[in-house]
């Protein structure tokens, strides 16, 4: 049966948080067979993965920097200092497998390499039942293919790595290996887990054809017209007021949406920035000759969604989750901002005694009924493992 406890810290010192989350996560459970670890990234990551193998010597842990912080049962964990959140799964029944790696060759390559290794490392020969993924932003489909190559479609959750400006300085790790641009991975054997993913967001009529993209997430062209300023059109906002990083904030409650091929998920993208020549970088690929659509949703209901979909999760899942993992993108929680208390009390409430750990993230992962894995910003991948 699994079980799983949940650790935090705010101390400055990186080596002393790692060692008291690390001990409050392993409270109560023996056999620990993986933690998960989000964490600042004012940290010195190796002093803080030096202080988790203190408590927790042997376990397999992995994790990534998140923005601003973490939520979990004792509230909102964050400080201009540092913070950590570790969750310890133990499970007598459960093999975990871990694996990461810089980026290596392509990151095709690199998802092939480190999902042999995964499986290798569980002691197996075969897929998994269920796996963790995160990544540098910018390559994650391709990492995900990689991965796709070796085990064929397994359903997944994760999301990547974040840091608290969209300056490149996040981090991810996978045991005592450090590194800014790659993938890390857990194969789970013998989990029970349920996915809900999701942009909650409610489209609008606003619709229309890509007709030019370049290097995947470069949106030049909508219906053949620049993309920015068709936006704008839908928008009914002036074009030069999305220019650079305006709009990244812009879309944060107006983002765009892609349906998947059966109409199961509407996987969202983040327009991170308008560009002089009226294209728009986007936070996830995208195809030409694929339908956008603009989406809306208030700061009001991004707040209530981050609870809402935890009783869709548990509703979805059917029995009583004996853990939490739940990913909530940053750019979601930039808009919300100081309202953050509001998510923490309904999540709080909605998750009731279930040990639970969120991250914010620079993309998330999941997937839909028959759907692909796929990935999108904005979004929430919510997952339940049960007992």
């Amino acid at each position: 049966m699994l079980i799983s406890n949940v650790g935090q810290s705010t101390e400055a010192d990186a080596y002393q948080a790692g060692k008291q989350a690390a001990a409050g996560a392993k409270t109560g459970l023996s056999d620990v067979k993986i933690a998960f670890a989000y964490s600042s990234v004012v940290y010195d990551t190796d002093k803080l993965l030096a202080g988790i193998a203190e408590e927790l010597p042997g376990v397999p842990v992995l994790g990534n920097t998140s923005f601003t912080g973490v939520i979990t049962p004792a509230g909102f964990i964050g400080s201009d200092d540092g913070f950590v959140g570790i969750m310890a799964f133990a499970d007598e029944n459960l093999a975990v497998g871990v694996s990461g790696s810089a980026k290596d060759g392509d990151a095709r390559q690199t998802g092939r390499k480190v999902a042999l290794e995964a499986m290798q490392n569980a002691g197996k020969d075969c897929a998994p039942d269920c796996y963790y993924l995160a990544a540098s932003p910018g390559e994650e489909e391709f990492y995900i293919k990689g991965i796709t190559d070796v085990i064929g479609r397994v359903p997944m959750f994760g999301g990547s790595a974040a840091d608290n400006a969209i300056v490149g300085e996040w981090m991810l790790f996978a045991g005592q290996d450090v590194f800014a641009d790659g993938v890390i991975v857990a194969f789970f054997y013998g989990a029970q887990m349920t996915n809900l993913f999701t942009g909650a967001y409610r489209e609008t009529g606003d619709v229309g054809i890509i007709t030019k993209v370049v290097d995947n997430r470069v949106l030049v062209e909508i219906d053949n017209k620049p993309a920015l300023q068709k936006y704008a059109e839908w928008a009914g906002v002036p074009v030069d007021s999305l220019k650079g990083g305006d709009l990244l904030v812009y879309t944060i409650t107006s983002p765009l949406g892609v349906k998947d091929r059966l109409g199961d998920l509407t996987a969202i993208r983040h327009p991170m920035n308008g560009n002089d020549d009226f294209s728009m970088n986007i936070g996830a690929n995208l195809a030409e000759k694929t339908a956008v659509i603009r989406m809306e949703a208030t700061v009001d209901e991004l707040i209530s969604s981050a609870a809402d979909c935890i009783e869709q999760l548990k509703n979805k899942m059917g029995s009583k989750a004996a853990a939490f993992h739940l990913v909530h993108c940053g750019g979601r929680r930039a808009g919300i901002g100081e309202r953050i208390d509001e998510v923490v009390t309904a999540v709080q409430q909605a998750v009731g005694d279930v040990p639970f750990i969120m991250e914010f993230t620079f993309g998330e992962y999941g997937f839909e009924d028959d759907g692909n894995n796929s990935t999108g910003g904005l979004m929430l991948s919510y997952t339940g493992f049960a007992g």
